[in-house]
């Protein structure tokens, strides 16, 4: 674990552990999510729809999109 400084501007600098780690380099974007008392800083995806495809894989049963329209008729 590292340390980062909150400068006078508000300003923080990404430790360079982190910055290899999620892959940014110089004027890549950053996601900041406040979750209660927590920050995360995450890669902003390229692309939000290949980023979350396949998040609802295995959720539900193989049958249940067919019983769920058998049931609208």
């Amino acid at each position: 674990m590292t340390e980062a400084t909150l400068s006078a501007k508000n300003q923080i600098v990404i430790p360079r552990e982190a910055r290899e780690a999620l892959g940014l380099k110089s004027g890549d974007k950053v996601l900041v999510v406040v979750r209660s008392r927590r920050v995360l800083v995450l890669r902003k995806p390229k692309s939000y729809h290949t980023a979350i495809r396949g998040l609802a894989r295995g959720a539900y049963p193989k049958t249940y999109l067919q019983k769920e329209h058998q049931s609208w008729n």
